[in-house]
């Protein structure tokens, strides 16, 4: 008789039709039991019909519309019973010993909520082995392997169930970018670890979302100063949110402004406008982050922010 399954493999996906097989594929010759569930953000190009039709018979949660990456993983939590649970992007196909040695890490350690995979891009280098905190509060790629990293990416990993679920669920608002990192830094606070590993995952990475657009620059500006706001000492949030603001309101005057996205003034106000809206809730949300932490934010920030 077979083991029952411990891992739920949450893949989400929105108009995926051109990699999601690949990924489902490579999800079926895992050689450890598992669940996939497939949340699919409204898509309009045919990909449930391809879920539908793959031999894997995924479960399939389909939302009415587009909730993002973070609003996808948040959805699907409620339906997770199994103790472990896997967030999986929609471009990534995991080697066929992935969930195995994923587990197998958590299982020998702990006190670790989470252990991050190394992610490859099409051409072998390495994108990604977990997430590293910059001294000034992004949440970059650590590309080297490691045993434990501040945070992992969220293009792969697998996590304690009850250990997410106690430090907050996933930042659903955030809809794309830094929910890994959020979430990572509030497992930290609550005493828990982040594991790195070497079970690779080939990524094509940015197959959803354009890396260096408008849209990628917004969400990664926000987010950065939300993911800041809910979890670092208030100073560096403080001192990240004005810097942020000067940069923008010095930029009508400044010379050799970069030509990218996120120095466009109406990006960079648009940015701030959203951050305002959402204080009272972030506020909120801190306090709450603070009442389960169990390690400070300034401990926290010592031991893993870049100097």
């Amino acid at each position: 008789m077979s083991s029952p399954p411990r891992s739920t493999v949450v893949v989400v996906t929105w108009r995926g039709a051109p990699h999601l097989v690949a990924c489902l594929d490579a999800l079926a010759a895992q050689d450890r039991p598992h669940r996939t569930l497939v949340v699919d953000n409204a898509s309009d190009d045919g990909t449930a019909g391809l879920l539908a039709a793959h031999p894997s018979k995924p479960e399939v949660l389909r939302l009415p519309r587009n909730t993002g990456y973070a609003g996808g993983i948040e959805a699907a939590l409620p339906q997770v019973s199994t103790p472990f649970v896997a967030w999986l992007n929609d471009d990534a196909a995991p080697s066929p010993g992935w969930l195995a040695a994923l587990e197998d890490a958590l299982d020998e350690a702990p006190d670790a909520a989470a252990v991050s995979s190394t992610l490859t891009l099409p051409d072998g280098t390495t994108q990604s082995t977990g997430v590293r905190l910059t001294a000034d509060g992004h949440g970059a790629d650590h590309t080297e392997p490691a045993a434990e990293v501040f945070g992992f990416c969220g293009g792969a990993v697998l996590l304690r169930t009850a250990a997410l679920r106690a430090s907050g669920g996933v930042p659903s608002s955030f809809f794309c970018y830094y929910e890994d990192t959020d979430t990572a830094w509030r497992l930290r606070l609550a005493g828990w670890r982040v594991l790195g590993s070497a079970a690779t995952v080939r990524h094509l990475h940015g197959a959803s979302t354009r890396p260096g657009s408008a849209r990628f620059h917004r969400w990664n500006e926000r987010n950065r100063l939300l993911t800041l706001l809910r979890c670092a000492p208030a100073a560096v949030a403080l001192r990240e949110l004005a810097r942020f603001t000067a940069i923008t309101a010095l930029l009508p005057v400044k010379r050799d402004v970069p030509d990218a996205a996120n120095f466009r003034m109406g990006l960079r106000l648009r940015v701030l406008g959203e951050v305002v809206l959402r204080l009272p809730g972030t506020i909120g949300a801190r306090r709450r982050i603070g009442t389960r932490a169990t390690i400070g934010r300034g401990a926290v920030w010592r031991r893993w922010a870049a100097g």
